[in-house]
């Protein structure tokens, strides 16, 4: 079963709908989480939402309480989330990126997908990574091929996986391809 952890976005049930595609999925609000069915969970899934990370210190205590446990995946206001909680510092960007469609190139340090592979996705985010940020499981692994904005990580050892952009959304071209690459990796 897939737990999404809803923070109040628009684009929340997208996702819902995405992932029950591949799998059972129970979403609750931010502020109503069901303890018993996040135990049960396989996946736990951040959702997008507006605000920055730290406005979110309940989603903080599930990561860092499942994570190495349960695989868990960010999408937007989630990927930044989880860089922030392992030391990542978000920033505003120069440029907001708000139903904006962007191409990633995947990097070398990807164990899923194949490197130099380009990809059109939708952004729509207004915080990016400060970089330089360095871990030591945590890879960023796709980049805008434009600005250089990290766009995705993988920490393979603990199963967390994080999308800036947006896989629910038209703009990501077969947005259904990343979910089930994460979903299957081992």
């Amino acid at each position: 079963m897939i737990y999404i952890i809803d923070h109040q976005d628009s684009f929340t049930w997208n996702v819902v709908h995405q992932f029950s595609q591949f799998d059972k999925v129970h979403c609750s609000d931010y502020f109503d989480i069901n303890k018993k069915l996040l135990n049960k969970s396989d996946v736990i899934v951040f959702s997008p939402g507006p605000g920055s990370p730290k406005d979110y210190p309940e989603t903080s205590k599930i990561y860092k309480k499942y994570k190495g446990k349960k695989k868990m995946i960010g999408i937007c206001l989630g990927f930044q989330l989880i860089l922030y909680n392992e030391g990542g510092k978000i920033r505003q960007q120069n440029k907001i990126y708000h139903g904006y469609q962007s191409k990633i190139k995947v990097n070398g340090k990807s164990k899923i997908f194949k490197k130099n592979k380009v990809f059109n996705i939708g952004r729509y985010h207004s915080l990016k990574l400060n970089e330089p940020y360095f871990s030591k499981n945590l890879n960023i692994t796709m980049r805008c091929t434009k600005t250089n904005t990290a766009m995705a990580f993988e920490d393979n050892l603990n199963k967390i996986y994080g999308f800036q952009f947006h896989p629910d959304s038209f703009l990501t071209e077969n947005g259904n391809f990343f979910i089930k690459k994460i979903l299957s990796s081992k």
